[in-house]
């Protein structure tokens, strides 16, 4: 067992690489997803929810979920609205909405492990029609040390581990096998740890077929060498596709700074981007050592310290906020950036989503969305604008003005598109 979780941890393209130690991305989900969860809630308590999962503020949360690499891939499928099935019908059913929202409410305010359980035991004696322990991946992000993810991968991993034959779709089944997991990660703790999603990976990996147990390896032999190969390909494409998306992010943070110090301000980069680097250039050289921000709260100041990159004048206040966005949800930019303004006096400040040209559709159909039509003092700006006007705008620009000619205004996407 040991030597199992030994060469899980030792596979450098296994999800506790690419997904479980990748505390930048993993970490800021968390916050993101509860706090759409509050929307969702507020929602239905106030009857504006809808009653399809397309568009709506639950697609937000579960789509923030699917992004966190491949061992939420697909989470999404349990709460697509199937009307021929009727399923899950938590939709066109009032009374089950609504309980479905006290659920996540409940959940949501839970201070330990009992009081989860006992909502779950309720949401389950309700038998809502295709609600189940899908709904799992959420509790994840409430509270996870406590309840570990689940989908089809994970269960054939631990079905292949355990020697078990333990199917989806019921909360029953998926109690027991939190148990049993709870158990097998307690006993390992030294080499896994106290966040269920450690476990869950190296269930995960089981059930993907990429480490062999006595349980899978008839059935890891039977698989076709070209069927590996492919798996591998995929696997290594992911990798450098992160790499990529990782480079451009600093990319965009370098020409940030150096614009930002250009015209005359004080730049600050993401406390935990410090160390990377762009051009054979630490981040951290292009930045202030220290953030400064006296009549800010500590945990307010924990949040701004980790938007991407801010622009300050010399009495250390923020002039501009960036937030670089690549594969994560745009609305958690938009979030993050919006917490930023609600938290510092109004002024001549300005906010700029940075992303990939190819998403500029997915930030015009998010800054459209009537919750976020009163932004002020709020635009996008393209990788490929910022990354080929930089140099100009650093010669010849005197101020935050500047960015006036390469950014896009919500107020003219809110009358033009």
């Amino acid at each position: 067992m040991e030597q199992l979780i030994k060469d899980f941890k030792g596979d450098s393209e296994s999800v506790y690489h690419t997904w479980f130690l990748n505390n930048d991305e993993r970490l800021k989900v968390f916050r993101t997803i509860r706090k759409s969860l509050v929307r969702v809630i507020m929602e239905i308590e106030n009857e504006t929810f809808g009653n399809d999962f397309k568009g709506s503020s639950l697609e937000t949360v579960i789509t923030a979920i699917s992004e966190q690499k491949q061992v939420f891939e697909g989470a999404a499928h349990a709460f697509f609205w199937k009307p021929k099935l009727r399923i899950p019908d938590i939709y066109e059913n009032e009374d089950n909405k609504k309980s479905f929202g006290r659920f996540l409410k409940a959940c949501l305010q839970a201070t330990n492990e009992k009081q989860v359980l006992s909502e779950i035991h309720i949401l389950d004696g309700l038998k809502i029609k295709g609600l189940g322990p899908a709904v799992a991946n959420i509790l994840y992000f409430l509270h996870p040390t406590l309840f570990p993810p689940f989908n089809t991968a994970i269960l054939n991993g631990f079905n292949s581990l355990f020697n078990q034959k333990k199917k989806l779709g019921s909360w029953e089944a998926y109690l027991e096998i939190r148990e049993i997991m709870i158990d097998y990660n307690n006993r390992h703790r030294s080499l896994l740890s106290k966040d269920l999603g450690a476990i869950a990976g190296l269930l995960f990996e089981i059930g993907s077929k990429r480490l062999v147990v006595e349980g899978n390896a008839l059935e890891v032999i039977k698989v076709e060498e070209e069927k590996r190969d492919k798996a591998r390909r995929k696997r290594h494409k992911q990798v450098q596709d992160d790499e990529h998306e990782e480079n451009a992010h600093s990319e965009m943070q370098y020409h940030l700074a150096r614009l930002g110090k250009a015209l005359g301000y004080n730049v600050w980069i993401a406390r935990n981007d410090h160390k990377k680097s762009w051009d054979g250039i630490k981040l951290g050289e292009l930045s202030l050592k220290e953030l400064r921000l006296p009549l800010i709260t500590p945990a307010v100041f924990d949040t701004i310290s980790l938007i991407d990159v801010l622009w300050l004048d010399n009495n250390n206040n923020i002039v501009s906020g960036f937030e670089v966005e690549k594969s994560t949800s745009i609305y958690s930019g938009i979030l993050r950036l919006n917490d930023l303004a609600l938290s510092i006096n109004k002024g001549q400040n300005f906010f700029y989503l940075v992303a990939p040209e190819k998403r500029e559709k997915e930030i015009k159909a998010q800054l459209l969305r009537p919750s976020f039509k009163s932004l002020d003092s709020f635009s996008y700006i393209l990788f490929k604008d910022l990354r080929c006007d930089c140099d100009a705008m650093c010669k010849f620009g005197n101020d935050v003005s500047v960015l006036q000619r390469i950014s896009k205004d919500v107020l003219v996407l809110n009358i033009n598109d």
